[in-house]
This record gives C-alpha cells, structure tokens and sequence, in this order.
C-alpha cells in the first residue's frame, strides 16, 4: 500500500448547512450525487450524508457525544493567520472549541469544530515547513 490518503469523507447531517460553512472558510467545492467534494492540496475531502456515509463503511451510524477519535489539521504561515482562520470559522458557524495559544509542545494553535462537529487544529509550527503550495513537509525527526 502507497503510503498517502487520498480523500477525507466527512459525514455531515445536513449537506447544505455544511457546503454554506467550509464555502464561509474560502473552499469552493463541487456537488455531486448529494455529495460535495472539494480539492485540499493533494487529496479531497468529502462532504456526505452521515448516515450513508456509515452504510458505506458497513457500520452501524452510532452518534455518540464527545470525540469520535480524528482530528483535522490545517498549518499556516504565522500566528495571525490562526487568529484570522478560528475567527473566520466561529463567524461562519463554527465552534471554537480550544482558542488560539502556544501549545504544550511550543507551536500555537487553536481548535473548532465544523457544525458537524469535526474538529480542526490551526497551527502555526515552524517546525513543520510549508512549500509554496501549502503541502505539509515533515522534518527528519532523527528516527528511523
């Protein structure tokens, strides 16, 4: 197996509620078959009914409270741009559910919950690069 992910599925309660928030984010995405897909650098994340999406999977679509065990992440620049991006996301409906400061390991970030209550880290690490496209570099942590 390619060591790569290739699209993210989402599974979102309601489709249009959730298409109107990420396009509140800046992301223009394409609906297809009551999906919406939307390219994020070198995969796709999909926006699909919840329910569906569970069938898909051959589980049974338990909606239990609390952390569903994934988080999402999304690394910028700088500070400000995680300041500017949790903002951008409370506006538009978000929930901020960790604001923005310095981290336990020394990089800043904050967390929100899309309204489907996907979390996403922001983070500004400097330890981790950025290429001019955005793609994620990770440095050489020194273990094999």
């Amino acid at each position: 197996m390619d060591q790569r992910i290739s699209l993210v599925s989402l599974g979102v309660a309601d489709l249009s509620r959730a298409r109107a928030f990420y396009a509140a984010l800046g992301w223009q995405g394409q609906e297809v078959e009551e999906t919406v897909f939307f390219q994020a650098g070198g995969l796709a994340v999909v926006l699909w009914d919840r329910a569906k999406l569970a069938a898909d999977c051959g589980l049974a679509d338990e909606r239990a409270a609390g952390f569903g065990g994934i988080a999402l992440a999304h690394n910028v620049r700088s500070d400000a741009e995680v300041d500017a991006l949790i903002a951008t996301a409370e506006r538009a409906g978000g929930t901020v559910t960790r604001p923005a400061a310095v981290s336990v390991i020394g990089f800043y970030s904050g967390v929100f919950t899309d309204p489907d209550g996907h979390p996403w880290e922001v983070a500004h690490n400097p330890g981790f690069a950025l290429a001019d496209d955005g793609t994620l570099i990770l440095p050489d942590f020194g273990t094999a």
